[in-house]
């Protein structure tokens, strides 16, 4: 079993992402050997995410670490990922990747109302609830998906707008919510697995788990 020094976000739904690039590995014979990391984006949870969509706010520290050569691979939500990457650095896999869709999760046995408080930091998915909810008002929230969602039970918000592939990983689909139209991120749901351009042969060895 060939072993691959790899490094994660340590949030509870980068660590179920990790889960699902593990099944994917094993009909490769290979296993990883994590290292789990804070980024600067999971210690700023003031900073909107507004602005910020294609930095490397999430990924910075991961990527660094490969490029010294602390880990082999980094894995990432692929639409984390800056653009550019960092020069030295490669997209190896692309994977396929669960529902890219959004989702409005709201309490259960409520109905979302006309002008409830809905908690994103996107400016993209405040359009598309506008659009379904001229009335509602907004507020950026930031932090885990739990986090999040325990502002929305506590009634400090009426609903939170989360990716549906997060409640998938997570195991949360049985919450009450309405899944939103319309364009999403690019590659929301997908997973990306980063290194060293140079390091062709570990690329290599990956390329059957691409899908571009």
């Amino acid at each position: 079993m060939k072993r691959i020094v790899a490094g994660a976000r340590s949030s509870p739904l980068s660590r179920a992402q990790v889960e699902e690039v593990r099944s994917l590995l094993l009909p490769l014979r290979m296993e990883l050997d994590l290292i789990w990391v804070e980024t600067v984006g999971d210690r700023d949870k003031k900073t909107s995410l507004r602005f910020l969509e294609k930095t490397d706010f999430f990924t910075r520290e991961l990527d660094q670490m490969v490029l010294a050569g602390t880990i082999e691979m980094a894995i990432h939500s692929a639409k984390d990922l800056p653009d550019p990457l960092p020069q030295g650095l490669s997209l190896w896999v692309l994977t396929a990747g669960l529902d890219p869709r959004d989702s409005l999760v709201f309490r259960r046995g409520f109905a979302f109302p006309e002008d409830g408080l809905v908690a994103t930091s996107s400016s993209r998915r405040e359009g598309v609830v506008r659009s379904l909810y001229p009335k509602a008002h907004f507020v950026d929230l930031r932090g885990t998906i739990g986090e999040r969602l325990a502002l929305l039970e506590k009634g400090v918000v009426d609903g939170v707008v989360v990716a549906e592939a997060a409640l998938i990983r997570l195991q949360l689909t049985h919450l009450h919510r309405q899944v939103l139209p319309g364009e999403t991120a690019l590659h929301q749901g997908r997973l990306a697995l980063i290194g060293k351009t140079e390091n062709r042969d570990l690329c290599s060895q990956l390329a059957v788990l691409h899908r571009p």
